[in-house]
């Protein structure tokens, strides 16, 4: 069974940085970070995989930078000059199950890609971002 473990999250002030950890039990060639708030689905925000494809959402482009590290089975997201808007649950994902999200560049697709019996959700980190 594979793990996804997200550490990070908390309480900032408009314009202040937060850097998400996802350690995972098993590298999927695909992984990214998704944040989803109450009453509205979950959105994709930044994707990664083995072969240098990286993308992100164009609300968080500029801010955000995913990096994924085989070498010590974690994935990050670090976050910069964060808005109000930020505030959500943040969850790591991985997706064993092709096609993956990695391959597209609209982010307002990947949690459609998300749905195969094997792909992994890590439990969420809570980001408050207040002004």
């Amino acid at each position: 069974q594979v793990e996804l473990v997200e550490l990070g999250g908390g309480s900032v002030q408009v314009g202040e940085s937060l850097t998400l950890t996802c350690t995972y039990s098993k590298n999927a060639d695909c992984m990214g970070w998704f944040r989803q708030v109450p009453g509205k689905e979950r959105e994709g925000v930044a994707s990664c995989d083995d072969h240098g494809r990286i993308n992100y959402a164009d609300a968080v482009k500029d801010r955000f930078t995913i990096v994924k590290v085989n070498a010590n089975n974690t994935l990050y997201l670090q976050m910069n000059n964060l808005k109000p808007e930020d505030s959500a649950t943040y969850y790591c994902a991985a997706d064993f199950d092709p096609p993956n999200f990695c391959f597209s560049r609209r982010s307002e697709n990947w949690v459609y890609l998300m749905r195969g019996a094997k792909d992994v959700w890590g439990q969420g980190t809570p980001v408050t971002v207040s002004s």
